[in-house]
């Protein structure tokens, strides 16, 4: 009783914050935001009890009545160049969920829109209308909801037909203010034949409590192919739930890698739909947690046409006490013949107390199809350890290289050199063994 009261309050909280737009507006995006608030009325926090949610317990969410963020503080260059990448010629920077321009490189050029929703809604309305809160099902996911109805600020991408950008987009998401909650967003649309990279990366100044709650939208015409980093190191007292939706047409292909650090309980809800023939996506995670720490993947891979293939690799390593959940759910649809799928998901022990919940799911309803899934969880092996040892590395360096072995074989597919690099170094770091 107490987590949905809790979980109530919370809310409630936000809800009472939230503004309507004037009645008379026929604005589509202010319809859009009031069609959310409405629908978050008739939704309600999940708790424990609700199968999708079993092993994350939010009720703390409700000792944290954060209004939304209001205004982001100044924030200037030298406070966040660190987590620039060198790569990236295009950046737009969101502080506390609201666009900085002062600290972003945006296009508006042939071969690329990129900007923030406010500049680009003049020259570019009628196309973010068709797809902007379409993709992602805001009448069934509350947070889903809660974001669209505060929707303000959003990072919009249109690659033009046929046009390759050649450098990757970096969307830092930076939280700043305490005791806040704020509402990332992001729309991608991948026209026919084109090819980008984004980088979706979410760092803090901030070590107190704050609340994040992202919501990505992706759609990829015919052909296209869009790889899609997503970082995440809140820290270990904020809250971070994350929403992304990929729409795949016909022999489009999506490349994600998934990388999940820091908050204090962490959800990320990944859903794909190879909507069109020939469809592929390639889906790979790594929790590296610790602590205190719940970090909880849920991905849905549907292949709904023939000739669909998809390839899953999830990976997590747990120390302290922290807790990792894995759900990696895979339909075949009764007209999706000829799908290659498989999924695997392996997960590392670091103490006693750590523990995992990871449940791989195949769901199939054509008979002409190629899948398969696994889960491993255990703690480092002894052989592998014994062989190291043989070759003069000492019981604790074996140990040590063998952890990070384990999660450098995602961060390895990550091919945007200085974000490789400093993930790398994150993951040394937390790998070593005392």
């Amino acid at each position: 009783m107490s987590t949905v009261t809790n979980a109530a309050g919370y809310l409630e909280n936000l809800v009472q914050s939230w503004r309507r737009p004037p009645a008379a507006s026929l604005f589509w995006l202010d319809q859009l935001r009031a069609h959310a608030m409405n629908s978050v009325g008739t939704l309600r926090m999940p708790t424990t009890h609700d199968e999708e949610w079993r092993f994350t317990d939010i009720s703390p969410l409700g000792r944290l009545p954060y209004p939304a963020a209001r205004a982001a503080p100044k924030t200037q260059f030298s406070d966040i160049s660190h987590y620039y990448l060198e790569e990236a010629i295009y950046r737009l920077v969101f502080v506390d969920g609201q666009f900085a321009p002062d600290l972003s490189n945006v296009a508006n050029k042939a071969d690329a829109i990129i900007g923030n929703l406010s500049s680009l809604i003049t020259t570019h309305g009628d196309t973010i209308a068709r797809y902007l809160g379409q993709l992602a099902e805001l009448q069934n996911d509350i947070f889903t909801a809660l974001n669209t109805a505060f929707l303000h600020d959003s990072a919009c991408i249109i690659i033009p037909q046929n046009v390759s950008v050649t450098t990757p987009i970096h969307l830092l998401f930076i939280s700043r203010q305490k005791e806040i909650t704020s509402y990332p967003r992001c729309l991608v649309i991948a026209e026919s034949g084109s090819n980008v990279t984004i980088v979706e990366d979410y760092v803090t100044t901030e070590q107190a409590a704050y609340v994040i709650n992202s919501v990505v939208e992706m759609s990829l015409s015919d052909t296209a192919h869009v790889n899609h980093i997503r970082i995440q190191r809140d820290n270990q007292q904020a809250f971070h739930i994350g929403n992304c939706t990929v729409a795949l047409a016909h022999a489009s292909q999506y490349r994600s890698v998934s990388i999940t650090l820091g908050a204090h309980i962490s959800r990320y809800n990944l859903n794909v739909a190879l909507a069109g023939e020939g469809a592929e996506c390639t889906v790979d995670g790594l929790a590296l947690i610790s602590g205190h720490q719940l970090a909880d993947t849920h991905t849905f891979i549907d292949h709904a046409k023939p000739h669909g293939k998809s390839r899953q690799l999830h990976k997590c390593i747990v120390d302290g006490i922290a807790h990792g959940v894995f759900n990696g759910r895979i339909m075949v649809r009764p007209h999706a013949q000829l799908t290659d799928s498989s999924q695997l998901s392996r997960n590392l022990l670091m103490t006693n107390k750590a523990r995992i919940d990871t449940k791989p799911q195949l769901e199939i309803f054509a008979d002409d199809v190629k899948c398969a899934h696994g889960a491993t969880v255990g703690q480092l092996d002894k052989e592998e350890i014994f062989y190291l040892m043989s070759r003069g590395l000492s019981d604790l360096t074996a140990r040590n290289l063998l952890t990070y072995a384990f999660g450098g074989e995602v961060i390895d597919r990550i091919a945007i050199p200085s974000l490789k690099k400093q993930l790398e170094e994150i993951i040394l770091a937390r790998t070593q063994i005392s």
